[in-house]
């Protein structure tokens, strides 16, 4: 697949290492005179190369928007995103907006981040997955010595959640699709409950009961 991604870091390198890995192309996203992109399209390899945002967000099967949460207007606005660039193209909206060490949503009552993400990119078919762990458990590879995570997903096209699906299988998670973005705050919230946890000094995976297996 052609995939663009918005953003440079660690999350950005994470994933973007996994797809080129599965030997899909990959473009980042960089924002002028700022030569991160660069740097990381370099440290991937495999033909990936730093692009202008809008170059990013072009004609790809997928992009990644994985920048912090209060970055994510200026991101789709240098990529053309009101223009309609992503009409019809799956945005993997990947950003957690969080108080840091506390976990309140900073994000209005009733509001959600990928609703706001969905106004801003007029058509794409925004898919939220839920970004719970660290980037560098994201890029375990199949057979790795890992099970790999289970990644949270919430979208309203059906295709876009086959083929985001897809992406998270190829960097070694699990993709669990829980329903329409009517109801992407819940998967936000869970964030928030699960950093303020980390931060307050509490395993977040004992406070989940563990269900049994199915047979």
């Amino acid at each position: 697949m052609r995939i663009g991604i918005l953003g440079s870091g660690t999350l950005a390198a994470a994933l973007g290492e996994g797809w080129s890995r599965a030997q899909h192309e990959v473009v980042i996203g960089g924002r002028s005179r700022d030569d991160k992109a660069e740097r990381l399209a370099e440290r991937l390899g495999r033909g990936a190369l730093a692009v202008a945002p809008h170059a990013a967000a072009t004609g790809r099967d997928a992009v990644l928007l994985a920048v912090a949460w209060d970055g994510v207007a200026s991101a789709l606005g240098l990529a053309g995103a009101s223009d309609g660039v992503l009409k019809g193209t799956p945005l993997i909206d990947s950003t957690n907006a969080v108080a840091h060490g506390v976990g309140a949503l900073l994000t209005g009552p009733g509001e959600s981040m990928a609703g706001g993400i969905a106004g801003l990119a007029p058509g794409a078919q925004v898919v939220k997955t839920s970004p719970l762990f660290p980037a560098d458990q994201w890029g375990s590879a199949p057979g790795g010595g890992r099970s790999g995570v289970t990644v949270a997903m919430r979208g309203d096209d059906a295709a876009a959640l086959r083929l985001v699906g897809e992406l998270v299988r190829d960097v070694g998670g699990t993709p669990a699709v829980l329903g329409a973005l009517e109801r992407v705050r819940q998967l936000e919230e869970v964030a928030g409950f699960v950093i303020g946890l980390a931060f307050a000094g509490f395993d977040p995976h004992l406070a989940v009961p563990r269900v049994p297996s199915p047979g």
